[in-house]
């Protein structure tokens, strides 16, 4: 199953993934990043299968990503 990969720590917080693909993100209020929706920590990113109906648009907010804090793998 493929994977949402976020290093949330040099997020710029642009909210491009937010207006792509809402069911999965939200902006935070506390620091203005982004934040991956029911992703699990590991060290300095989080993770998130993806479901495949949800894996076309998550490369798209991927590839959006200005600062490229975003991987699908």
């Amino acid at each position: 199953m493929p994977k949402i990969i976020h290093y949330r720590k040099k997020c710029i917080g642009c909210g491009i993934c937010v207006e792509l693909q809402p069911e999965l993100w939200r902006m935070s209020k506390k620091d203005g990043k982004a934040t991956l929706l029911q992703s699990v920590a590991r060290k300095d990113l989080f993770v998130l299968p993806v479901r495949d109906e949800q894996f076309q648009n998550s490369i798209k907010v991927a590839e959006a990503c200005p600062v490229k804090v975003i991987q699908v793998r």
